[in-house]
């Protein structure tokens, strides 16, 4: 008995067995705790518009770093998780504070934009009629340019049902199925990746066959061309899908499995290598 149980541990410690989760919970384990930098942090303008592709109003997020005038910079836009608006990216991750610091340590300063794409749309066509990527590329996208910023490209991260979106964005550009919108990089933060419609979230999307053409992402990235950073916590009820989505990739993306759950401190601990991240390949696309 003392034997099985033994091996049973082991099985779930390893993955080899469902449950690691559960067991880290149970024990305290993966928790990782990373508040806001601290320091001057530029402001977030808040606007609405009236999208027709989402059938209502739409809120959106603007803050570039102290000091910095909005005029040519690149664009990086943070995709919210489930039951999240267009003021979580600063509210819960606090963007404009690590966008700030990345730049006061000699980063390439980065406009942050967040969006409302809906609570649990996402992020793609629903049967409803609205449609997220179609608000992103011909609504918000054009707002961005008349504010001034660089959009013939522009970089994607998101976290949860935003990192599943982030990654489907990533795949739409490298199709040209983004109205001539290109991701330049695209990072993605405990991805909400299902393995079949039936396990997918509830509502998070409208039938099997919508599931197959918007959600099969784990085994088919289908993304080529677009630079990508997929992390997830072992904690995490998705880390499982992250590892089968990193391992069909070519090449592999930046990123991994580390400690950590499916909460804004382990999300708000991958924000600086993000910023890196996508900073690094939106100059590259620009020089």
């Amino acid at each position: 008995m003392a034997l099985g149980a033994a091996g049973l541990i082991v099985g779930v410690e390893s993955g080899r067995l469902p449950g690691r989760v559960l067991l880290d919970r149970a024990l305290d384990r993966g928790d990782v705790q990373v508040g806001a930098p601290s320091g001057p942090a530029g402001d977030v303008a808040y606007s609405t518009f009236a999208s027709r592709a989402r059938g209502g109003p739409v809120a959106w997020g603007l803050s570039v770093p102290p000091g910095v005038s909005a005029r040519g910079l690149p664009v990086v836009l943070v995709l919210h998780g489930r039951g999240r608006d267009a003021h979580a990216a600063f509210d819960l991750l606090a963007m404009h504070r690590f966008v700030a610091a990345h730049v006061r340590s000699g980063g390439a300063p980065l406009a942050v934009v967040s969006v409302d794409g809906g609570s649990d749309t996402y992020w793609h066509p629903r049967e409803s009629g609205g449609d997220p990527l179609v608000m992103i590329t011909d609504e918000l996208v054009p707002r961005l340019a008349d504010a001034g910023l660089h959009t013939a490209s522009i970089a994607v991260t998101g976290w949860s049902m935003g990192g599943y979106g982030a990654l489907l964005m990533a795949r739409e550009s490298s199709a040209g199925r983004l109205g001539g919108l290109r991701v330049a990089a695209a990072s993605a933060a405990s991805p909400a990746l299902f393995a079949t419609y039936a396990a997918s979230a509830p509502g998070a999307f409208d039938s099997a066959a919508d599931w197959a053409r918007w959600g099969a992402l784990a085994r088919r990235p289908g993304v080529t061309g677009v630079p990508l950073q997929v992390s997830c916590g072992t904690s995490d009820p998705f880390a499982d899908q992250t590892r089968v989505y990193r391992s069909h990739c070519r090449p592999a993306p930046a990123g991994g499995l580390s400690a950590g759950r499916h909460d804004g401190g382990y999300w708000r601990s991958l924000v600086p290598g993000q910023l890196r991240f996508v900073a690094g390949h939106l100059a590259a696309v620009r020089s």
